[in-house]
């Protein structure tokens, strides 16, 4: 929750006018203005909010449940407070009759630039009330909508929002659910552990969860690597497929190379063929450069490249070249063999070098994806392009650009290991 002294500098920063400051000082200091309850069909409950510090009452699993959900993961909600005080609605009757009513939203949310009303239903309830006050709810382009509730709030320059079932993302939900314990705790692996995880995800972008799992299980616990994803230091798109199903979700080391999923997640196989089978995680050979799936939407295909760059190809144009055989699948031996050889490279680093090297490719890939430096930890041009040459050296002679950001001390037996990592061996 916000302090007082966060909560004055919001207020300054939010530009709002003094009816919407007390308003919201009103919400921050009442009682939820009713208790839910039960009824047939419908189960309420209270949920435990580690963002406010109370526990947040919620009338139904199907929506509002879901609801607080988002809102306690989502970086945005600074504060939500369940059955704010009534606001009065104004609006017309299906018959024209003038109507004045004292609505009860379900939530009021206080975001990092906004601040206002949400409420929650079914789209069955929802198209039912709409049917009897059109004027009340209404659907335009596939979202609900709560007219009077938008005039009432932006008279005082808030917001009046409609959350419906129809939107919500049962992926993410589940995923919620599956990492709530680790959302629970403080405690993090040790900074051993937690460097040696990132330093294998940092040198095989969207390596399968399945596979960091295996890979890390000789010295770290399924819930370590759990716990890096619940705190966002290993980034996956949790809306895209279940946790439950590791070898189907891509773990990535920055959220800004995180591709996103469409609606309903990837399918688990697009194209089969004598050559090529796509599926997530899988590594396909085009015209000399190997290109690793990250991504199976319905229209589109996302391949990671060998110079750490994303890049997008409409599926029949995947399947036309697979057909082809200019696309061909790389043999999983290799891959293997490919991949045990980074391990042991990474074995051999101490946690400093590991720390160094985590640190220096994050801030190499965001360079080579044209977003520039980050703003609160500039590095000087000169050490910036010496980075960006040993990434692209070890990328051509080792197949890894994250090994040639390791500090010099720890790259013992080099000849050896390079010759058994290079892509030409």
């Amino acid at each position: 929750m916000l302090s007082e002294d966060e909560l004055r500098i919001w207020l300054e920063r939010s530009g709002l006018p003094e009816p919407a400051r007390a308003l919201i000082r009103r919400v921050r200091s009442s009682e939820p203005s009713r208790h839910v309850g039960s009824w047939r069909g419908n189960v309420s409950g209270r949920y435990p909010s580690k963002k406010m510090g109370v526990t947040i009452q919620f009338e139904s699993h199907r929506v509002e449940l879901a609801a607080i959900y988002e809102l306690e993961h989502d970086r945005e909600v600074l504060e939500y407070y369940d059955q704010p005080p009534r606001i009065r609605l104004e609006y017309e009757s299906a018959k024209g009759r003038h109507l004045a009513v004292l609505h009860t939203p379900d939530y009021f949310v206080i975001r990092r630039a906004s601040a206002g009303w949400e409420e929650c239903k079914t789209d069955e309830e929802l198209s039912e009330l709409a049917e009897k006050s059109p004027n009340r709810y209404r659907s335009e382009n596939g979202c609900w909508r709560c007219p009077p509730g938008e005039v009432y709030a932006t008279a005082l320059g808030l917001n009046y929002g409609v959350r419906s079932s129809g939107g919500i993302n049962w992926f993410f939900q589940r995923n919620l659910q599956f990492l709530e314990d680790y959302f629970a705790v403080d405690t993090e692996p040790s900074p051993a552990i937690a460097e040696r995880i990132q330093a294998y995800v940092g040198a095989t972008p969207g390596v399968s969860l399945q596979e960091l799992l295996q890979a890390a299980k000789s010295f770290a616990s399924s819930d370590d690597v759990y716990k890096l994803i619940a705190s966002d230091r290993l980034c996956v798109d949790l809306r895209a497929v279940p946790l439950a199903e590791p070898d189907r979700v891509p773990v990535f080391p920055d959220a800004s190379v995180v591709p996103l999923q469409p609606k309903g997640g990837p399918p688990a196989l697009a194209v089969t063929s004598p050559t090529c089978s796509l599926r997530v995680g899988r590594a396909l050979n085009w015209d000399g450069r190997t290109w690793k799936i990250v991504n199976i939407g319905e229209k589109v295909v996302g391949l990671w490249g060998d110079d750490q760059a994303l890049t997008e190809l409409p599926l029949d144009t995947i399947e036309r070249l697979v057909k082809a055989g200019r696309i061909t699948e790389v043999n999983a031996a290799p891959i293997s063999d490919f991949r045990a050889g980074i391990w042991d490279r990474l074995s051999q680093a101490n946690e400093a070098d590991l720390r160094a090297a985590n640190e220096r490719v994050a801030v190499v890939v965001r360079f080579l994806q044209g977003e520039g430096q980050p703003p609160e930890r500039p590095v000087p041009p000169r050490t910036l392009r010496r980075w960006v040459a040993a990434y692209r050296s070890a990328e051509r002679t080792l197949g890894c650009g994250y090994l040639g950001l390791l500090p010099r001390t720890t790259q013992r037996g080099g000849c050896a290991n390079d010759q058994m990592m290079s892509r030409n061996s």
